[in-house]
C-alpha cells in the first residue's frame, strides 16, 4: 500500500540505471494559481469564454480557440494536427486546454511562458487562425461594439480594447478549465475504494518501470517549476526503437525549432497525462491512435523496455483514472457583427 511519505521506486530509466526518488503522489489542486498581473474576475471571465469561442479573432472568421480545444470533450480536436483557417493543417497535435493553468510553460516546444503568451500566438498563425498580425484583430474587436461594455466590465473603462486585456481575458477563462477529483485524485487523499485492484496495480506498474521519472507531480508532467522554466525531454532517448521509425518521432526537431540550440533537437515539454482518454491520438504529431499503444512506444522510446501485455494494459488502465470532473461548460451569446466585419 502506498504511503504519503517520500517512497523509493528502482527502476532503470532513459537517462540513469541510479534508484529513482518521487515524491508523494499528488491530487491536483481545486483551483488553478492565478498571476499577480491578471487576477481572475467574474467579469474576465466571462469576456475571456466568449472571446475564446469567437470565430472573428480569425482572418476568415470561421476558426477560434474552441475549433482546436474543444472544452466539449477533451480540450484538443481529434486530428493528427490542428487544421486551421482556409483548411491549412499545422505540424502538431493539439495539446489539451484542460488544466493547461497548471503547465509551467505552453506549447510543445515551452515557447510560450504563460497562458496569456499562448493566447497570442495563434492569431497571427498563417496556418492557425491567419490574422496578418494581432493589431488587426484587435480593430475587428474593436469594431464590434457590443464588446466594449464587456471589457469595461473586465478592465474598467477607457480605452481597453488591446491585445494584453484580449490575452488577459482568455486565459482568466482557461484558468477555470481544471479537471479534480479523479479516482485518482480520491485514492491519494484516503479513499483506497477509489481505484480498482487493477488500476491500482497499474499504479505500482507505472512507477516501477520508471514512468514516473519524466511523469511525476500532480499533472503527470515532471515536478513544480516557476512560471516560464519548463520540465522537457528528449523524445526519444533511444532513437534504435523500431516505434520511432513507425511512427516519424524525429521528423520534428521539437525545442530546436525555437532555440536553435543543438542540445535542444528532438527535446520537448513533457506534457500531462491527466484526461488521455479524452485526447487520443497521442504524440506531439498525433501518429499514435490508441492509449495501450502510446504506453509500448513511450516504454520504448524512453525507458528501452518492452512491456509484457499485462504490464502495458495495467498501466493503461491506471492511466484512465486519471480522468477528472469537468466544470459545465454553456456556449456564450456573442455580440452581433457588423454586416462589412469580415469583407474589408
Amino acid at each position: 500500500m502506498l504511503r504519503k511519505s517520500l517512497f523509493i521506486f528502482l527502476c532503470a530509466t532513459a537517462f540513469t540505471a541510479t534508484p529513482v526518488y518521487a515524491a508523494d503522489w499528488q491530487a491536483l489542486p481545486d483551483k488553478a494559481p492565478q498571476p499577480t498581473y491578471n487576477p481572475s474576475t467574474p467579469a474576465k471571465v466571462e469576456l475571456g469564454m466568449m472571446l475564446y469561442f469567437d470565430p472573428r479573432l480569425s482572418s476568415t472568421g470561421t476558426v477560434s480557440c474552441f475549433s482546436c480545444h474543444s472544452v466539449m470533450e477533451g480540450g484538443d480536436d481529434h486530428r493528427p494536427v490542428s487544421m486551421g483557417v482556409h483548411g491549412l493543417k499545422g505540424g502538431r497535435n493539439a495539446p489539451t486546454v484542460w488544466n493547461a493553468a497548471f503547465n509551467s510553460v505552453q506549447f510543445w516546444d515551452g515557447r510560450a511562458a504563460t497562458l496569456e503568451d499562448q493566447a497570442k500566438g495563434p492569431i497571427a498563425n498563417p496556418v492557425e487562425m491567419g490574422m496578418a498580425d494581432v493589431g488587426l484583430a484587435v480593430n475587428r474587436v474593436r469594431r464590434i461594439t457590443g464588446y466594449k461594455p464587456y471589457f469595461d466590465a473586465a478592465f474598467g473603462k477607457g480605452d481597453n480594447i488591446n491585445v494584453d486585456n484580449i490575452a488577459k481575458a482568455i486565459a482568466a477563462y482557461e484558468r477555470t478549465l481544471i479537471t479534480p477529483d479523479s479516482a485518482y485524485d480520491r485514492f491519494v487523499k484516503g479513499d483506497k475504494t477509489a481505484l480498482t485492484p487493477e488500476q491500482q496495480r497499474g499504479m505500482q506498474t507505472f512507477a516501477s518501470v520508471g514512468c514516473v521519472s519524466c511523469h511525476s507531480g500532480a499533472m503527470f508532467d515532471g515536478p513544480i517549476l516557476p512560471i516560464g522554466t519548463g520540465f522537457y525531454m528528449k523524445f526519444p532517448a533511444y532513437p534504435s526503437s523500431p516505434y520511432v521509425s513507425k511512427y516519424h518521432l524525429m521528423a520534428d526537431l521539437g525545442r530546436y525549432n525555437v532555440t536553435k540550440k543543438d542540445a535542444d533537437r528532438n527535446v520537448w515539454r513533457v506534457p500531462t497525462l491527466r484526461n488521455l482518454v479524452y485526447t487520443a491520438p497521442y504524440m506531439h504529431n498525433g501518429s499514435v491512435k490508441s492509449m495501450e499503444e502510446a504506453v509500448r512506444v513511450m516504454a520504448s522510446t524512453q525507458l528501452n523496455r518492452t512491456l509484457s501485455d499485462q504490464q502495458a494494459r495495467d498501466i493503461t488502465v491506471f492511466l484512465e483514472s486519471l480522468g477528472g470532473t469537468f466544470p459545465q461548460q454553456c456556449l456564450p451569446r456573442l455580440p452581433p457583427t457588423p454586416g462589412d466585419l469580415l469583407t474589408d
